[in-house]
């Protein structure tokens, strides 16, 4: 039926859309997903997404929901699940959890940075993503499996791409940041995120990845070469 039908728009290589197909898989939420291509966007993209144009886009009963972390919260209050709750049922800890997950928000332009920073701005631009790690590593996850506990939660999802997508880039940029020597409860969570079966059915290609990131990074460099 047209009213509960369940579309997602994305892009393979995205972890914003990634962590939404987790949810929705999590939630046994069936769902028909739509490869955009990011260059010549779809007129539904656009029609559906009209203020920022961006994936991912979920569409329930022909409405439509954008940005990840809203999406998150959506599918979530949408499909309750008392044996699979993504978020807290505790209003304080429902309240915590909103907090690293506005956090890792906000750290977006830090990891940006890193991510296209030039030969001499790497070891500054690194040290603040490992500043910013070690916070949510210490504060955010302290001695769980799991920010949420024993589970996955919202702000595992929020916090998935760390698991494959950051590798790729450290190894681009040529700064190792996320190792087991500076970060090894961030690692060891790291490693139980990426083992359970929904999130392990559900990782794009690393190398593929990898490609990917490595393309936008060079077109990047050549923008900013042309424009100086």
């Amino acid at each position: 039926m047209e009213e509960s039908r369940v579309t997602l728009h994305g892009f393979w290589a995205s972890p914003y859309v990634c962590k939404v197909i987790w949810a929705l898989k999590l939630k046994g939420v069936p769902f028909e997903y739509v490869e955009e291509n990011l260059s010549d966007k779809s007129a539904a993209l656009l029609e559906y997404n009209p203020v920022h144009k961006k994936v991912p886009v979920l569409v329930h009963g022909g409405k439509a929901v954008a940005e990840s972390a809203v999406i998150l919260e959506y599918i979530e209050e949408t499909w309750p699940d008392r044996d699979n709750p993504l978020l807290p049922a505790d209003p304080y800890d429902r309240a915590l959890a909103r907090f690293w997950i506005d956090f890792g928000q906000q750290k977006r332009l830090t990891f940006m940075a890193f991510f296209l920073s030039a030969e001499e701005d790497k070891e500054r631009t690194g040290k603040q993503v490992l500043d910013t790690l070690r916070i949510i590593q210490d504060e955010a996850l302290a001695d769980k499996k799991f920010f949420s506990g024993n589970k996955i939660g919202l702000v595992d999802l929020s916090y998935g791409w760390l698991v494959h997508w950051i590798e790729c880039v450290q190894d681009i940029v040529g700064l190792p940041i996320m190792e087991p020597h500076s970060l090894q409860k961030l690692c060891e969570w790291a490693t139980n995120f990426r083992q359970e079966p929904v999130i392990k059915e559900n990782l794009p290609d690393k190398m593929e990845v990898a490609a990917h990131i490595r393309r936008f990074r060079e077109r990047f460099a050549s923008k900013t070469r042309t424009s100086t």
